[in-house]
């Protein structure tokens, strides 16, 4: 009988920490979605932010072109210009996508970017409609490659420090590839690159990001490739379109 009675407490315990496992699982897997909702709302106040900023001094600026023009100061008008111009098509070019957390993102990115004057080139040559993966799911993995990018064009030889950015389709897949003009990946780095704790920073805190990116990537079945020289880096990431995405 005494047994028995242990044999249920083994069992019982045995369902309650799996029950705990589940909880605590489901648990942190909301947190991270909340942690991506929250960045995702920040990201979208910026760029908001950044579009009222620009309406509003839109009609400052004409008039100060305005007079230029009356004064024929051409050179003077097209120096004024050329900032304002550059400043709007970097908007223009981070609302592209109909996913709006995206969308943020890359002006998120943007921002920090021209923080840090790198330069950043962003082309957008498909809306990611029917992408079928969730938005904050598909940022998690474009900001961690896009945060490595910067990270490593600081670390350029060169003087000029590039960061790339391409979303387009093909018939059959999304591709979204990001690059920088850092440091090349050797190929002992590349088979390490997405494992957990690999980092080329030194500070503690480091070495996630990447092998986040891989699970996310598992879960939709998505491929990931890295090609690296000594001029440029490059992580493309390749999303099988599926149903309603097939064209």
């Amino acid at each position: 009988m005494e047994k028995q009675f242990i044999a249920v407490i083994i069992i019982f315990i045995l369902i309650a920490v799996t029950v705990v496992i589940f909880l605590v699982k489901a648990l942190l897997k909301n947190m991270e979605k909340y942690r991506a909702a929250l960045e995702t709302v920040n990201n979208l106040e910026q760029l908001n932010a950044r579009m009222r900023s620009q309406r509003h001094d839109y009609i400052n600026q004409m008039q100060v072109i305005y007079g230029l023009l009356e004064l024929e100061e051409y050179d003077e008008a097209l120096d004024y210009l050329k900032p304002i111009f550059t400043d709007m098509m970097k908007v223009g070019k981070a609302l592209k996508t109909k996913i709006p957390a995206v969308n943020a993102l890359l002006m998120a990115k943007m921002q920090t970017a021209e923080k840090q004057n790198i330069d950043m080139y962003v082309e957008v040559k498909s809306n990611l409609e029917n992408i079928g993966v969730e938005g904050w799911e598909l940022c998690k993995v474009m900001s961690n490659i896009i945060d490595n990018s910067i990270a490593a064009s600081l670390q350029s030889e060169y003087e000029s420090r590039k960061v790339y950015i391409e979303i387009s389709e093909s018939i059959d897949s999304y591709i979204i590839r990001i690059g920088n003009n850092g440091p090349v990946l050797t190929a002992d780095d590349k088979k390490i690159i997405f494992k957990s704790g690999y980092s080329t920073k030194k500070e503690p805190g480091h070495g996630e990001g990447l092998a986040i990116v891989m699970n996310i990537l598992k879960k939709y079945n998505a491929k990931i490739k890295v090609d690296s020289s000594d001029k440029e880096t490059f992580f493309e990431i390749e999303f099988v379109k599926k149903g309603d995405g097939l064209l």
